[in-house]
């Protein structure tokens, strides 16, 4: 059996505010320059809010090739509409995964003019072999998503990978991926310890949005709400909680070790790649 390695922080970020889509005001918290870093991962954003006017406008029409995105809800309810006639109504709760391979025309637009709207969107690499393959979408309301109990009675809502828990094994519904992705949002009671396995071969990173939680590796860290902390090497997560529990998404995954080009909507492997699928948009023939 192999010794377990607790991983330690390496690297703290604090997002920054952004918009996208029509005027959508969101929360990056990782994406653009020094990519490499979170490979195989491109992307986290965050939004949230209660005024109407940060997030109606939603992300009208508009094209994606070379990743896949993951949209996490936790409140209110958004409407995806794509050129494969796909349409589906995410929930809280509900996750939306869309591989845009080859080429895909999708939006994503708010069915409210009210209340909270909250969640998360996560942009994945594929590796080059997969870039082109045909689109595909899966719409997964909250239901489907694997839910299980904590060592410490806290809960573990899987939405991708595997993840070992009190000896027994948690299976997201999302698998089979070359990159591996392990995603699950862990919600922590207060002061509730926890150490869950993740295989040495994956990047992680821990991102929390509420409460407190601290890393306890050969050094303690501190990780508190908007703040996402990239782990190093090892196999293993020691975590505990602050006095008002805490909600943290575990991400981790395969690095691909391609090189990345990224124009916008469009992420490949070279310039020339890039350019083709301008051309591409503009002839109408990205999603084909």
């Amino acid at each position: 059996m192999a010794a377990v390695i607790k991983r330690d922080l390496v690297e703290k970020l604090v997002g920054r505010a952004a918009s996208d889509g029509d005027g959508v005001k969101l929360k990056r918290v990782f994406g653009g320059t020094g990519a490499e870093r979170f490979d195989p991962f491109l992307m986290l954003d965050e939004f949230g809010s209660d005024q109407a006017a940060d997030y109606v406008g939603g992300f009208p029409s508009h094209p994606h090739r070379g990743f896949e995105t993951v949209t996490y809800m936790l409140e209110g309810r958004m409407l995806h509409e794509d050129h494969l006639g796909n349409r589906g109504l995410l929930e809280p709760g509900g996750v939306q995964w869309m591989t845009a391979g080859r080429g895909i025309i999708h939006s994503e637009m708010p069915q409210q003019d009210a209340g909270l709207m909250r969640g998360f969107q996560l942009w994945v690499n594929l590796p080059a072999a997969e870039k082109m393959q045909p689109a595909s979408y899966r719409d997964l309301p909250a239901g489907d998503i694997t839910e299980c109990t904590l060592p410490g009675g806290g809960l573990a809502r899987l939405i991708a990978g595997d993840l070992g828990i009190s000896g027994e094994l948690c299976t997201g519904p999302i698998g089979g991926k070359t990159t591996d992705v392990l995603y699950a949002d862990l919600q922590l009671g207060k002061d509730e310890t926890c150490e869950l396995p993740v295989a040495s071969h994956l990047n992680a990173m821990l991102y929390g949005y509420e409460g407190e939680l601290r890393i306890e590796g050969r050094e303690e860290a501190l990780i508190t709400a908007g703040q996402l902390g990239r782990l190093g090497e090892g196999n293993s997560i020691a975590l505990r909680a602050g006095p008002e529990g805490a909600r943290v998404l575990l991400i981790a995954g395969k690095p691909l070790r391609e090189p990345i080009v990224q124009y916008g909507p469009f992420v490949m492997n070279s310039r020339e790649e890039i350019e083709q699928a301008l051309r591409d948009f503009r002839s109408g023939q990205l999603a084909s």
